[in-house]
């Protein structure tokens, strides 16, 4: 089991961008970050009376990418590039290595910029050698980063793919932030054409609208992660951090754009463009899952539930993954869904405003009720 460790502000210690991981990590542990619904309320399964499955057969394996996966789920990106967020990403990781699932590192800049850093990345590979991993660097590092670079993040986990994550609506309220997107879709179609593996284009926590994720799918990508609006807001970490430096600017952006952006349940259609999707954004429990997977998924992307399980040990997070697969599985036996491919054509109702929404964007919501 890995040692407690503590994030408290008084031990962080200037690293520049690496510093920021910490004081992000910091915050999600401390503070409410949460953004409003992620639509999943509107989203209701039908019960099936009489299930004739056996709630011991569910099977939940699924494959992504190529890679089989014992759950529909993945460790969403959450830290490294820090001296102490070692410990956290070694126990998200050997929870993955135990359960069979995947893991997505934080973003890999700090490293990129420092070699030191290099380390609370690699322990990710080092301890789950046989699970799915992807690298991760943000759209709005692309222009300083070249292929090499790319390939070196890669390596620096040994991942099965490299996310791109989209975090504009972060870089908008930082004042720090990187606000040129300019040639953005140029530089993921350039990654794309090159690297060695598979391409992830990850939001986090703004959601993908149809034409973006259209856009992306163009370009190369093989997946599309929504990371939808019902989850960490971003914009509302960064409140706290301009609270702490009396910078009024930021904090007033960050309170006004708290919960900017498109739901969850609502980016899974959209980006229903023929590749594979990861819902992430406000997934809670297995419910929420099963929803997803309804909806369009292949994976449910989870974070900030597994931030503070994280800083105790593996055992807590694989503990607190077991409990939400096993939710998934009595809700795929309530409404008679041996399989995950079962999952994906089960029936839904849709209600409220994540109806209104997809209605109004052009999409058929009857379709759900098959």
């Amino acid at each position: 089991m890995v040692k407690e460790i503590s994030v408290r502000s008084s031990e962080v210690i200037d690293l520049g961008t690496s510093d920021r991981k910490i004081e992000h990590l910091r915050l999600c542990a401390e503070k409410n970050v949460e953004s409003t619904s992620s639509g999943f309320e509107d989203i209701r399964l039908v019960n099936s009376a009489l299930p004739e499955i056996h709630m011991e057969d569910v099977e939940l394996g699924t494959a992504f990418l190529g890679k089989h996966f014992n759950a529909p789920v993945i460790i969403a990106s959450m830290t490294g590039g820090h001296p102490n967020t070692k410990k956290v990403n070694e126990a998200l990781a050997r929870a993955a290595e135990e359960i069979g699932i995947g893991i997505g590192v934080g973003s890999q800049r700090a490293a990129l910029e420092d070699s030191n850093c290099e380390d609370s990345f690699r322990i990710v590979r080092d301890v789950a050698p046989n699970a799915f991993i992807y690298a991760n660097i943000g759209a709005a590092q692309l222009r300083e980063y070249g292929i090499k670079d790319i390939e070196r993040a890669i390596e620096m986990v040994d991942a099965d793919a490299m996310s791109i994550h989209l975090n504009f609506l972060q870089e908008a309220i930082q004042p720090e932030g990187e606000v040129d997107a300019r040639n953005c879709i140029k530089a993921i179609r350039s990654i794309c054409a090159e690297v060695s593996v598979p391409v992830i284009a990850k939001e986090t926590g703004a959601g993908i609208s149809h034409a973006v994720a259209v856009a992306l799918k163009e370009a190369g990508v093989a997946a599309i992660d929504v990371g939808g609006l019902g989850g960490t807001s971003w914009a509302g970490v960064e409140v706290y951090r301009a609270r702490a430096e009396g910078d009024k600017i930021s904090e007033h952006m960050g309170e006004l754009f708290w919960n900017w952006g498109t739901p969850t349940a609502v980016s899974i259609v959209e980006s229903s463009v023929g590749v594979p999707i990861v819902a992430t954004g406000g997934i809670r429990n297995g419910i929420h899952m099963a929803k997803c997977i309804a909806l369009g998924a292949s994976l449910c992307g989870i974070a900030l539930p597994l931030v503070t399980p994280a800083m105790k040990g593996s055992q807590e997070v694989v503990d607190a993954l077991k409990r939400m697969i096993e939710e998934l599985k009595v809700a795929m036996f309530l409404i008679g869904c041996p399989t995950i491919e079962d999952l994906s054509n089960a029936q839904l109702i849709i209600k409220g405003d994540t109806r209104e929404s997809l209605e109004q964007r052009g999409f058929d919501t009857a379709r759900f009720s098959r």
